[in-house]
């Protein structure tokens, strides 16, 4: 069962009275197919419309979405073969960010991606997909173990940000973040990365700092939450709708200023109502950008990746 957003109640009241009509239909011989039919197609087309008028805080509720899928997810449905390797050979294992050796179409890649969880159980576990100096320093041994090989990275982000805690700025938070910026921008090989839920801040911009950078079409991308940027400009959390305006957080707006190059179609309603179609516009989106930059030396990669940064905000 999808679980609706609260945008969503009126699609989720007409569903509501197709299940009904069901229930009672069954092992009645009066025939209600018409008008199943009939309501079938209006809850798609009010599914539809909806989703194509998304206010930016609407889509910051869509890209965390309890049921969007992650990186487990995709790996399941876009990528065979995958390896996991863990560990940053300093402190030790962050499932926050995992990552390891994977086959895309058959061609062999260093996956890189943030994992945020599902239920209670497995979100403590991989710490909502907030990363900690030891994932981000996992993230760069592996960057570096792809560019000895000649694997292209790729990566998928989906984190509020890096973990804040005390803990995390002990063992050098902002220093593991630039490091593996760092490490994006001076890959030999090619690097394509993906915002496919909420890209937060330098916690997304350390896997984030490729020559290619897509997105998903209800995803959102900015340098603070639109909860943290209200509270700041507004000392209330309650303005987060007009900080999301604000912010121009939507891929379609991002698209625009520059800051990503392509914006991956979604299913209708979202990605977590076919976790298995986004896959596969994912896959086939990755695999064209790639292809595209398969012959560059490593020297126009880096040049790539520092102009399309340099202008970003040039204009």
């Amino acid at each position: 069962m999808i679980a609706y957003l609260e945008f969503e109640k009126p699609v989720a009241q007409l569903q509501e009275r197709i299940a009904e009509l069901r229930a009672a239909s069954e092992g009645d011989d009066v025939d209600i197919s018409a008008e199943l039919a009939r309501l079938e197609t209006k809850s798609a087309d009010l599914l539809a419309s909806t989703y194509a008028s998304l206010t930016p805080w609407q889509k910051t509720q869509v890209a965390r979405h309890p049921q969007r899928p992650h990186f487990c997810d995709f790996v399941k449905h876009a990528f065979e073969e995958f390896v996991p390797l863990g560990g940053d050979r300093y402190y030790g294992e962050d499932e926050a960010i995992m990552g390891g050796f994977a086959r895309l179409r058959g061609r062999r890649v260093m996956l890189i991606g943030h994992e945020k969880g599902h239920d209670t159980e497995s979100r403590i576990r991989h710490n909502f997909g907030m990363g900690k100096p030891e994932g981000y320093r996992k993230a760069i041994r592996l960057m570096e173990l792809a560019g000895r090989f000649g694997l292209p990275v790729v990566t998928l982000v989906d984190t509020s940000g890096a973990f804040p805690g005390i803990e995390a700025e002990e063992r050098g938070q902002a220093e593991a973040i630039a490091r593996s910026t760092e490490a994006c921008l001076a890959l030999p090989v090619p690097m394509v990365a993906t915002i496919v839920g909420e890209g937060g801040s330098g916690g997304a911009v350390a896997l984030a700092s490729a020559e290619r950078v897509l997105m998903f079409e209800h995803a959102v991308y900015s340098v603070i939450s639109p909860e943290g940027c209200a509270s700041i400009l507004w000392r209330t959390s309650e303005k987060a709708s007009e900080a999301a305006e604000a912010m121009k957080v939507t891929a379609q707006h991002l698209k625009r200023l520059g800051v990503i190059d392509r914006i991956i179609k979604e299913p209708v309603g979202g990605a977590q109502r076919d976790p298995a179609a986004a896959a596969r516009e994912l896959a086939d989106s990755i695999d064209e950008e790639l292809d595209a930059l398969a012959d560059l030396s490593a020297d126009a990669l880096r040049r790539m990746r520092e102009e399309r940064f340099l202008q970003i905000g040039a204009a």
